[in-house]
């Protein structure tokens, strides 16, 4: 009898190493990445270097827009799998497509600061009655809820409504109070030596809300390709996560390749910024109490900057 359940357990064994009790391995042949130019895609740099000698475990096809909504778009027709993506489009997405993105990785933390042109800012308080020039959108509504948190009264001004026109207004001396992401800090401070940074955004956040909450940029795939390709999304979040370590241990190294793919041009700029750009890389419950604390903040401030109402649960992707 026991002779005869041997043989029968080891069978059993053997069927499952066949058949993986039941579990097939699926991968794609090819995956279409696409990457938004500047910080938000400069942890991809060493991974784009990795596929293209062939050094990846995934094959993929990597684009680089300077645009965040022809990625948006090309998300929703199914033309690309994988996005790097600041938090607001993705979430954005998400309600558009009624869940057809989910968030795999948060890849950016804060990187917004005040910066100022003599005008001695030295704590939030001082912002008090003071006209603030901002990007739109993410800055705009990130500003805002600092500032709500604080108790200070303070115009937001987005005439300048992109970062480069607003960096350029700021280097020129047209602009005293301003509100910008790294790398565009250190282009205007290069073109103005009187230009100070008076505020590190993210830590004023840190000081009222959960830290390592404020979360700028995420990486999201298309619901049916992680459904489909649950092992493709497996391989590309271990050598993304290498990537990203990578750019934060090496920012020479990264520079060049960050300049090399046409995430952003000049490598010079891309090094002195990187250990000021907050590249991170969470996923699992870390990614997903800290999107939806943020998500949650920006909610209160505008629901229509993340779409209009808060993601579900199925929204933040786990393996």
């Amino acid at each position: 009898m026991k002779k005869i359940v041997s043989v029968l357990l080891i069978a059993l064994m053997a069927l499952c190493l066949l058949s993986s009790c039941g579990k097939t391995e699926k991968k794609a042949e090819n995956v279409n990445v696409s990457v938004l130019n500047g910080t938000t895609g400069f942890g991809m740099a060493y991974l784009m270097e990795q596929n293209a000698s062939s050094a990846s475990s995934n094959k993929y096809t990597f684009s680089v827009e300077t645009d965040a909504s022809v990625i948006t778009s090309a998300l929703i027709k199914g033309d690309i799998d994988i996005a790097a993506l600041p938090t607001n489009a993705a979430s954005n997405v998400y309600t558009k497509t009624n869940g057809g993105v989910q968030i795999i990785a948060v890849n950016t933390l804060g990187v917004l600061y005040v910066v100022e042109n003599g005008t001695s800012i030295k704590s939030i308080n001082d912002l008090e009655g003071k006209t603030i020039y901002c990007p739109a959108q993410n800055p705009k509504f990130i500003l805002e809820y600092i500032l709500t948190k604080n108790n200070v009264n303070a115009t937001i001004d987005t005439t300048y409504a992109a970062p480069a026109d607003l960096r350029t207004a700021v280097a020129a001396g047209k602009v005293d109070i301003a509100v910008l992401p790294e790398p565009m800090v250190t282009i205007a401070k290069s073109a103005n030596s009187s230009l100070s940074v008076a505020l590190d955004l993210t830590e004023e956040w840190n000081k009222t809300e959960a830290e390592n909450s404020l979360v700028q940029g995420c990486v999201v795939v298309r619901t049916e390709f992680a459904k489909e390709y649950p092992d493709s999304v497996s391989l590309f979040l271990d050598e993304y996560k290498k990537s990203i370590e990578y750019v934060n241990e090496n920012p020479e190294g990264a520079a060049e390749l960050i300049a090399k793919y046409n995430i952003f041009a000049n490598k010079n700029v891309a090094k002195a910024a990187i250990p000021k750009c907050n590249i991170a890389f969470l996923e699992g419950s870390e990614m997903k109490n800290a999107m939806s604390a943020f998500l949650e903040a920006m909610y209160s401030v505008n629901p229509a900057s993340i779409g209009g109402a808060l993601p579900n649960d199925d929204f933040y992707y786990s393996r």
